[in-house]
């Protein structure tokens, strides 16, 4: 199970960077709950995720996400990401704790 977390996590960063949104969301379970580290939950289904990352790639083609660690535990990965816009655009670190129930993505809590 650990590796199937791994890869899958992995998976859906390389869809990401890539802005292949069908790939992407493949990654996710039907009702992935999507939060800020212990804060408001923002999506409660896959269909929530999609909408918000076909307006974030619509917005900014060349966003893509650095990993700069990544530590697993069993099912858990967490994933410290350095996260670019685009050329002269915003960049931010993120904190992305995923939590992989049956082979995909079934939680994630972002700390900035």
């Amino acid at each position: 199970m650990s590796r199937d977390a791994g890869a899958v996590v992995e998976r859906q960063l390389d869809a990401y960077n890539k802005q292949d949104l069908d790939a992407f969301m493949a990654c996710y379970a039907p009702d992935v709950i999507v939060s800020s580290l212990n804060g408001a939950i923002t999506e409660t289904s896959r269909d929530g995720l999609r909408a918000r990352y076909a307006k974030t790639f619509a917005e900014f083609p060349e966003n893509k996400a650095r990993l700069v660690n990544r530590i697993q535990v069993g099912s858990t990965v967490i994933d410290h990401e350095d996260v670019t816009r685009g050329p002269g655009k915003d960049r931010f670190e993120v904190i992305a704790i995923y939590t992989v129930k049956d082979g995909l993505i079934a939680r994630v809590d972002f700390a900035k």
